[in-house]
């Protein structure tokens, strides 16, 4: 299988500019999707770099299933598990009760969410590169 980890890591480091630009302009929503797909895609980056095929979209449930000898802290996998929480909501109305993903995004979640998503980069990249 042929590594297409580097493809996978520069798409992450640009998702993750992506989501400080939608920060800069006041979409917060998107700021907090960007990251999420950012952290998933960093994820993806290191299993193909491992060899590994993996599936789906939590960020959580894919660093903890990497191999032991990876180490991920618990306080990383915590992270995660806040931006799993925006890979749908950031997106469709009709997960909340009444009001668009805009109206439940503020510039604060959006600023952790880059934070964490950061650190998840930065976790891959390490093991990467």
């Amino acid at each position: 299988m042929v590594s297409r980890a580097e493809d996978w890591l520069r798409q992450a480091l640009r998702d993750l500019e992506h989501a400080r630009r939608s920060l800069k302009f006041g979409d917060y929503e998107w700021a907090c999707f960007a990251a999420q797909q950012a952290a998933e895609k960093s994820v993806k980056a290191l299993y193909q770099k491992l060899g590994i095929e993996v599936w789906g979209h939590s960020v959580s449930r894919m660093l903890k299933s990497l191999p032991q000898d990876l180490k991920v802290p618990e306080k990383l996998i915590d992270k995660a598990k806040e931006l799993d929480r925006h890979y749908i909501p950031t997106r469709y109305p009709n997960f909340h009760t009444e009001g668009a993903p805009l109206d439940y995004y503020t510039e604060e979640d959006a600023r952790r969410a880059i934070e964490h998503a950061r650190e998840i980069v930065e976790f891959c990249r390490s093991k990467i590169l």
